[in-house]
């Protein structure tokens, strides 16, 4: 299991308590990468750690507050140096559900704060080792950015929102010969959905119940769903290996469907492969494509 060539590859990843992060963190560190975990909860870390073979350190970091961002990433290089971060994958998130018609807005707020700004401000924080290493940016997105479901209205536009992030951060890193890939997994069995609070939290207090009584059967059919995908997803395995080709192939895919479902919405929403999308966008805005510049 262990490899000699991941030994001086740094690789950071964010909402490691639960889940695909935690899954993520155990399997790289047991390959011979150096895992810097992101958890929210010291007990969390401590645990991780403890079951960690292999090179793994927890950092306490969550990603919507500035001062543990700019710490977590501080740790990051007192320990990498000039050899550079090999990778970040960007997991952390939340789901928000509820009928857009009702959703608190400080709720649709606080969907983008974690899984789009939380990701792009940690990015922010590593850009500069991962260009040192020429390294790799990994975000965890879902199908849901392919193919928005009702009822997880917000969680699904910041998915969708990620799916931009992923293609102008690939666009604009290319001169440094970082490679951006997204993943892209149909359901996942993790806690995340089981975690879905009862939609009614996250519904305006000043919505009128006659109305919020308009969605009571949908909502409960969705309450039921997500209780079963909890049963039926894949197992976080299948995307820990993806997550795992995008931190070690030589040539990473830009885009990672995972499932059937997610393969066919993908082939759906896109038949120009990336790499022509690029170059015609590139070229349309007079963009040199600049390979290899240090």
């Amino acid at each position: 299991m262990h490899n000699h060539a991941n030994q001086d590859r740094a690789v950071l990843i964010t909402g490691c308590s639960t889940g695909i992060g935690r899954a993520s963190a155990l399997d790289l560190a047991a390959r011979g990468f150096q895992v810097f975990a992101g958890v929210r909860k010291e007990s969390d870390g401590k645990r991780l750690e403890a079951d960690a073979r292999g090179t793994l350190r927890a950092l306490l970091v969550d990603v919507t507050d500035a001062a543990q961002v700019r710490q977590a990433a501080a740790a990051v290089e007192a320990q990498v140096g000039q050899s550079g971060l090999w990778g970040i994958v960007n997991n952390a998130g939340i789901v928000v559900s509820a009928p857009l018609e009702l959703v608190a807005l400080d709720q649709f707020r606080r969907q983008f704060e974690v899984n789009l700004f939380g990701t792009l401000a940690i990015t922010q924080a590593v850009l500069p080792l991962v260009r040192r290493r020429r390294g790799r940016i990994v975000l965890v997105g879902s199908i849901a950015g392919l193919a928005a479901p009702p009822y997880l209205g917000p969680y699904a536009a910041s998915k969708f929102a990620l799916e931009a992030l992923a293609d102008s951060l690939r666009m604009e890193l290319r001169g440094w010969g970082i490679s951006v890939s997204i993943v892209e997994a149909d359901n996942v069995a993790t806690p995340i959905w089981g975690k879905l609070a009862d939609a009614r939290g996250q519904i305006r207090a000043d919505a009128p119940s006659e109305v919020q009584a308009l969605y009571d059967e949908d909502v409960l059919a969705m309450q039921k769903a997500t209780a079963a995908m909890d049963r039926t997803g894949m197992p976080s395995e299948r995307v820990v290996r993806v997550i795992r080709h995008a931190l070690t192939a030589n040539r990473p895919k830009t885009r990672y469907p995972v499932g059937f479902r997610t393969r066919l919405a993908a082939w759906a929403a896109s038949r120009i492969p990336d790499g022509i999308h690029d170059w015609y966008m590139l070229r349309e805005l007079g963009l040199a494509q600049r390979r290899g510049a240090s």
